[in-house]
């Protein structure tokens, strides 16, 4: 606020004034004093403390002892490669360097390893740049080559000797988290894991992290909206907003809230992302979606991924009940075309296109899906073929490397669970009313089907690949896709169902 005008000056005289003698100031009356002010007490309506003086004495004094750090900083390198044609038609191949730095917090010893969380946005690359999956000074549609994810001091430290391997133990893209492994002895962290739901508006947390990768900051703030679902791009997940003042250094860093109950920090989420106009509006993952991995170290399905996880019989039979008159049906996967066919002994084709379909109609991988007989199965995988424009080749699953092998299994998964998708959102479509409900159901599983070809970009191009690699050789000749549609000369039984006398 600014003051109108210069404030007037009063000059008080006390003493001999002008033509005479002054008497002698009298005593000012005696003044009792105020009785000091309690101190406030902690406001602790809730799970967790709306002021840090809810913190425990001996919480904030381990604090400041040098084991209480737990949070490092992260630095991802990887190199992509990127293909052009010069004037005389040649292909020209150029190798672009990407480096960035975020905060990893560790949590747990396991053995001699440490493992530590961070988001999967810092701990890995997209396989292939393209509109989506941008990289400042990459363009789009180059590969990535290798990666390198270690610890280190900050940006500026050069001195590679003592930087910590890290390797990835599991990460998921729609919760944007990762889990790594350091094997090394790091300090963890002392503090519980708590519970995101319990969070409200105003209470305060503690941010430890990297702010630009620079030093190592802790940021405080106040959740501002105990609830935001983030949906953009991959990921698929509940956060809470806080006001602290946060960069991208920090994604990757803990969220602590002090506990009511016990006067100790919580850890209650995991910074990821911030609004980009808006520096005091940034979001966390919640931590109730996050301990399952966090204990299990794998991924589990989504809302969105109900029926990959265990479709069943029942998700088999709706499948082929949902094909085209001509017993298949197209779908998206990835940014490539897919395709289903019901062949006449009861088992499953999916095949992925190529890019340059429909000029060309080989697929880049075909999958025998074998009716099984276990309800509580989708089916059985039966042989592979990979292929490009000489055809087919039929693929020994014994001999497929361990990577190659599962690479294969998640495109399976993958494609049984795109292909239900897609046929359940036609079903869903011509049931479709006029109604609210109806129209909102279906634009919240058309967002999700286009999250899930999102997310599908890696293994587009792990099945790429593979089919270069395991493709026919130069002079051979492959199958096709109608030959292998045809029922082998054994015919497989299709389970049958007794019915009650």
């Amino acid at each position: 606020m600014k003051w109108r005008g210069r404030a007037a000056v009063i000059l008080v005289t006390v003493g001999w004034p002008v033509g005479g003698r002054a008497e002698p100031a009298a005593s000012p009356p005696p003044t009792t004093a105020a009785p000091p002010l309690a101190p406030r007490a902690p406001i602790c309506s809730g799970a967790y403390a709306d002021d840090f003086t809810a913190l425990a004495a001996d919480a904030r004094a381990f604090d400041r002892r040098p084991e209480a750090v737990f949070s490092y900083c992260v630095r991802n390198t990887a190199v992509y490669e990127c293909l052009s044609y010069g004037a005389d038609g040649a292909v020209r191949r150029d190798r672009r360097r990407a480096t960035l730095h975020g905060t990893a917090f560790a949590y747990k010893k396991q053995g001699g390893d440490t493992l530590l969380l961070t988001n999967d946005h810092v701990a890995a690359w997209p396989a292939v740049t393209d509109a989506q999956h941008t990289i400042d000074g990459v363009p789009s549609g180059c590969k990535k080559i290798s990666e390198s994810l270690t610890l280190v001091d900050d940006e500026h430290d050069a001195y590679a000797l003592d930087d910590v391997p890290l390797t990835r133990v599991v990460t998921d893209p729609q919760l944007d988290v990762a889990v790594l492994k350091a094997r090394a002895d790091l300090q963890v962290m002392r503090w519980k894991v708590g519970h995101s739901a319990g969070l409200t508006e105003r209470d305060v947390v503690e941010v430890r992290g990297f702010p630009l990768g620079a030093f190592r900051a802790t940021n405080v703030g106040t959740v501002i909206s105990a609830h935001d679902h983030d949906d953009q791009g991959d990921w698929d997940h509940d956060d809470f907003v806080i006001d602290a003042l946060l960069s991208a250094g920090n994604s990757g860093s803990p969220v602590l809230a002090v506990s009511c109950a016990t006067g100790e920090y919580e850890l209650v989420g995991i910074f990821h992302a911030g609004y980009t106009e808006g520096s005091a509006l940034n979001v966390v993952v919640g931590i109730d979606q996050v301990r399952d991995l966090m204990t299990t170290l794998k991924r589990q399905p989504h809302d969105r991924d109900a029926v990959a996880a265990a479709p069943g019989a029942a998700g088999r039979a709706a499948l082929e009940a949902g094909l085209d008159a001509d017993g298949e049906t197209f779908f998206t996967f990835g940014s490539l075309v897919a395709l289903v066919r019901a062949r006449p002994d009861h088992a499953l084709l999916f095949a992925v296109l190529s890019k340059d379909f429909p000029r060309a109609v080989t697929p880049l991988l075909v999958i025998e899906d074998l009716a099984a007989s276990d309800p509580l199965s989708f089916g059985t995988p039966g042989r592979v073929w990979l292929g490009g424009p000489r055809g087919l080749a039929l693929t020994d699953r014994a001999a497929l490397d361990s990577e190659a092998a599962v690479e294969v299994g998640r495109a399976l998964d993958g494609l049984r669970a795109d292909a239900t998708a897609v046929i359940a959102y036609r079903n869903a479509d011509a049931a479709a009313g006029a109604s609210r409900q109806s129209s909102k159901r279906l634009a919240k599983m058309a967002e999700a089907l286009t999250r899930t070809a999102a997310a599908r970009a890696d293994l587009v191009q792990a099945v790429s690949d593979l089919a270069d690699r395991l493709g026919p050789a130069v002079g051979s000749r492959g199958t096709t896709l109608a030959e292998i549609g045809v029922a082998p000369s054994t015919p497989v039984a299709k389970p049958q169902v007794s019915k009650a006398e």
